[in-house]
């Protein structure tokens, strides 16, 4: 099963794509691994999965201790909303941030990765639809966000994310994307130091067609890979 989702997932991404004039090799799938046993993230791996997507600290630290690294190309993504509380575990397993939207945050996770002396891929997420019950900065907040987090040595911001509204159809979801996208154009028009804020994380199962024909260069799939349903 998970072996046929995934191949109409890529065959998916290919399309999207192709139709907007993209070339397929710039989005990177994040397999979204939460409810998902050790077993399944396994038999994804061995099929080329890279990245892994994870929406809690302590479910992700069980998984990583027991699939260990497995590859040296193997990426954890932390996609959640992530705790301060919990840096000292986040470290330990993942390789990229999704959802950082706070300077709080910023300026204590740069202090943990000082101590170890890493440095950290990040994305920015912002909340484009406004809902209050979403995680993220506000479009408005965003320029200013990341020159305050241009100045901690130990981040390094690579794009944005976010989540569109749920809706019954992938359509709806288009015009948030499509925001993101030029809300990114403009901040590489500044050409803010120690930044490169070229990748827009967007896109889940239920729209990331839409959203790689936005631009998208992450998306982040779970239930189209590892549902019976596809």
């Amino acid at each position: 099963m998970i072996a046929q989702n995934l191949a109409q997932v890529k065959q998916r991404i290919e399309s999207s794509a192709k139709r907007a004039g993209r070339n397929p090799q710039e989005i990177t799938l994040v397999c979204v691994t939460k409810s998902i046993s050790s077993t399944e993230i396994r038999e994804a791996l061995a099929l080329g999965i890279t990245d892994i997507g994870e929406n809690r600290v302590n479910d992700a630290l069980s998984k990583f201790n027991y699939l260990g690294r497995l590859s040296n190309d193997l990426r954890w993504h932390m996609i959640g909303h992530l705790q301060v509380n919990k840096l000292k575990k986040f470290l330990k397993v993942f390789d990229v941030i999704h959802s950082l939207d706070s300077l709080r945050l910023a300026v204590e996770l740069d202090k943990h990765l000082k101590a170890i002396n890493k440095r950290i891929d990040c994305f920015v997420e912002v909340n484009v639809s406004g809902e209050e019950a979403k995680y993220g900065i506000s479009p408005g907040d965003a320029p200013n966000f990341i020159k305050e987090v241009s100045l901690l040595p130990n981040l390094h911001i690579i794009g944005l994310m976010t989540m569109a509204p749920f809706a019954e159809t992938s359509e709806a979801a288009r015009p948030y994307f499509r925001d993101l996208c030029i809300l990114r154009d403009n901040l590489l028009k500044e050409d803010i130091p120690n930044t490169d804020v070229r990748e827009l994380s967007m896109g889940m199962t239920q729209d990331f067609e839409t959203a790689i024909e936005e631009g998208a260069t992450f998306v982040r799939i779970g239930t189209a890979i590892f549902s019976a349903k596809g």
